[in-house]
């Protein structure tokens, strides 16, 4: 399998509803919510890529660009950006979706790293 089959089968989509008990006084998604499911949904596409055991390391820039208002569908898409030796690079977009409206606009984006780790928990090669 070439890498750019390995990437496209890795990509990871994900839909969740936004409901109240996850957002703030504003009734919009917490920002460290809407961070974690971008972290988990980071986390699973490179594994799928990997097929090894991975951390997280950093997220880079997350930017917010649209309040997420409870009510509504999201859909986290986590694509791989960036292979190195034992790292690893997972873009996550979050794309807002109207339950009863065809519209649909992302709303945040960002990057995270990843190490794949051996049985000690040290940074292992990606196969």
């Amino acid at each position: 399998m070439t890498l750019e089959e390995k990437i496209k089968k890795s990509k990871t989509t994900i839909f969740k509803a936004v409901f109240p008990s996850t957002t703030n006084h504003y009734d919009t998604l917490f920002g460290g919510t809407a961070m974690q499911l971008m972290d988990e949904t980071a986390f699973i596409t490179a594994t799928r890529f990997s097929r090894q055991p991975m951390v997280t390391v950093s997220s880079d820039r997350i930017d917010f660009k649209k309040p997420i208002p409870a009510g509504t569908i999201v859909e986290l898409s986590g694509r791989v950006t960036y292979l190195g030796n034992t790292s690893i690079k997972v873009r996550v977009d979050i794309f807002i979706e109207q339950m009863y409206e065809d519209h649909r606009e992302k709303a945040v984006s960002g990057e995270f790293t990843f190490v794949a780790i051996d049985e000690n928990k040290k940074p292992t090669q990606i196969l």
